[in-house]
């Protein structure tokens, strides 16, 4: 292990590694918080490369990795194989956009290690052709990303068929109340760590906010490029559609263009992830749910083109930048109607934004939202949610608009 450490140039463990690797070691659950790139990808492989008997005849795969994203479970089995250099350790990684028949043939060769998202994890399990018998240790990482799209039910149908005395490390920047309760079922008494500053966005991460129009977003984008001259940037959008639409003006303007969401094939993806990776591609535009799996340490700026619908969304994509302690820059756009969008991040990350006023996009001021404001908005959306969710639901009807009986009361019948 120490061999591979210093051949993967990891010279001194960040705060996250150095807490939750003598924890994770003697077998014990850890319920760990820290934010994207303070190598806490490292902090729990080296355990379980430590743990795990590979090769080990008759025995199943001993360890599985689940992750939110494709992206991701391709990194993450990037650092195993990193880190087991010198042992003879086999991974795999599963994940949809890939024929199945191929991760079917690398399961027979007995891997030691799985690294995937849970619904092909569950599709492999229902397919008979991974077995969880034999494993020792569970993670969950980005769990809290996880659970935003939607994979509770699949995190919950793996977990409960997972051997009862494994181990099981949960990794999230955030520990909102579903990780909690998801740590409360699944964990056996985990010990916390939390090593998410105070100030969530480190102090190497300049953060501007610029107000300007919606339809003059695109402008104020392509002359902070210009201005900027990043030497790698991401730029997110809300969604896929205005994904494609910023890359294909940017692509008019600039060189080493690229975009990258849920609807590209996976092959193209892959595509777009390895130039990025390797500098061919010098601005990316991601949507949050593909952008949450980049890890790429040379990404200097960071454009919030469309302001993001979740606080905790901020936080992932800004932490895109100053990655591993480096600098890098974060601009949010603004329109004068989403005051308290704004208000929201900054009580989130318990910090202002510093406006910067670019000359030729002045605005009108953005409504100014105290902080009161929006505690008493979100209390109130909070008790609507909470008052529409006990309110008895009609029942639906039982024939449709033909007079034919719906398909729920055919099969019934």
């Amino acid at each position: 292990m120490m061999v591979a450490l210093e051949k993967a140039g990891y010279l001194e463990p960040t705060p996250i590694q150095a807490g939750l690797i003598p924890r994770a070691l003697p077998g014990g659950d850890v319920l760990g918080q820290a934010r994207t790139g303070t190598g806490k990808t490292a902090a729990f492989v080296i355990p379980i490369l430590e743990r795990i008997q590979p090769n080990k005849k008759g025995v199943g795969a001993q360890a599985l990795i689940l992750v939110p994203t494709r992206e991701l479970a391709v990194q993450v089995r990037e650092e195993v194989v990193k880190l087991s250099h010198g042992r003879k350790t086999h991974s795999v990684a599963l994940y949809g956009g890939k024929p199945i028949r191929g991760q079917i043939e690398k399961l027979a060769r007995g891997p030691d290690i799985i690294i995937g998202t849970p619904g092909r994890v569950l599709d492999h399990m229902g397919r008979g052709t991974l077995k969880m018998d034999d494993l020792m240790i569970v993670v969950l990482d980005e769990a809290d990303r996880m659970l935003d799209i939607g994979f509770r039910p699949d995190i919950e149908k793996i977990l409960r068929r997972c051997p009862r005395d494994r181990q099981t490390l949960l990794l999230s920047a955030t520990v909102p109340p579903p990780v909690e309760r998801l740590a409360r079922s699944y964990m056996r008494d985990p010990e916390s760590l939390n090593f998410s500053p105070t100030d969530i966005s480190v102090e190497t991460i300049e953060q501007f906010y610029c107000t300007v129009d919606a339809d003059r977003k695109f402008e104020l984008l392509e002359h902070l490029v210009k201005r900027e001259q990043p030497h790698q940037a991401i730029v997110f959008c809300r969604t896929k559609r205005g994904t494609d639409k910023v890359e294909r003006r940017l692509a008019k303007r600039f060189d080493n263009v690229a975009c990258i969401h849920g609807d590209l094939a996976q092959s193209a993806r892959d595509r777009v992830m390895a130039a990025f990776r390797e500098g061919k591609v010098r601005v990316l535009v991601a949507t949050d749910v593909v952008g949450r799996g980049i890890d790429v340490s040379s990404i200097s700026h960071i454009f919030n083109y469309d302001i993001p619908q979740f606080c905790d969304d901020y936080v992932h994509r800004v932490g895109r930048t100053g990655r591993m302690g480096r600098d890098g820059v974060a601009y949010t756009f603004v329109t004068p109607e989403e005051g308290s969008e704004l208000t929201r991040i900054e009580m989130r990350i318990d910090r202002l934004l510093k406006r910067d006023d670019v000359p030729g996009f002045a605005s009108r001021e953005i409504t100014p939202v105290s902080q009161a404001a929006v505690r008493a908005a979100d209390a109130a959306a909070a008790d609507g949610a909470e008052a529409a969710a006990e309110a008895p639901k009609p029942a639906p009807p039982l024939y449709g608009r033909d007079g034919r009986p719906r398909r729920r009361i055919r099969r019934a019948l």
